[in-house]
């Protein structure tokens, strides 16, 4: 089975008495432990694509199966479920807490989780120990630079051992 089934996904956006096609009859498949790169040029669709991965919209039509489950009627509380326990997301502007430790920034996904907090701690450490910052696990995001920072968002993504990590990196 395919961890994603894309079939047919199109998303128009409506701007005032104009309308244009983000995603145009967009279909993809994904195995279970594959590695994809989705690129394009700006406004090529990318992000509204990784949007409706990540359930954040949904097309105007076609059909997304994520591990078997069709995303698309899924209510909303449902859906937020399945973002905490099939994914984890890594954001082009990190979303960081500001005020808040890398290790604290870590262990929230798994809160949502219900993870006792001396489990949170121990995979936060982990996790912050596999991108390299396992001596920054105090620090504040503006105590970072910027590449600290994008690996406490990524050891954020990774530590729920999620089957779907969704990164929206800026490439340069």
């Amino acid at each position: 089975m395919d961890l994603i089934e894309v079939k047919h996904a199109i998303k128009t956006y409506q701007t005032g008495e104009d309308s244009f096609n983000a995603l145009n009859d967009v279909s993809l498949n994904v195995k279970k432990g594959e590695f994809v790169a989705i690129m394009g040029t700006s406004g090529s669709g990318k992000s509204t694509f990784m949007n409706m991965l990540g359930t954040l919209d949904k097309p105007n039509s076609g059909s997304y199966y994520l591990d078997g489950i069709d995303m698309l009627h899924l209510d909303s509380d449902r859906l937020a479920m399945v973002r905490c326990e099939k994914m984890g997301f890594v954001f082009q502007g990190f979303n960081l807490i500001s005020r808040t430790s890398a290790l604290d920034n870590v262990m929230l996904p798994m809160i949502y989780k219900g993870i006792s907090e001396e489990e949170r701690i121990k995979r936060a450490e982990w996790a912050l120990k596999i991108v390299g910052l396992q001596n920054r696990e105090d620090h504040m995001p503006n105590q970072m630079s910027g590449g600290q920072q994008q690996r406490v968002a990524i050891a954020r993504a990774i530590v729920n051992d999620a089957p779907l990590i969704l990164a929206d990196l800026l490439m340069v």
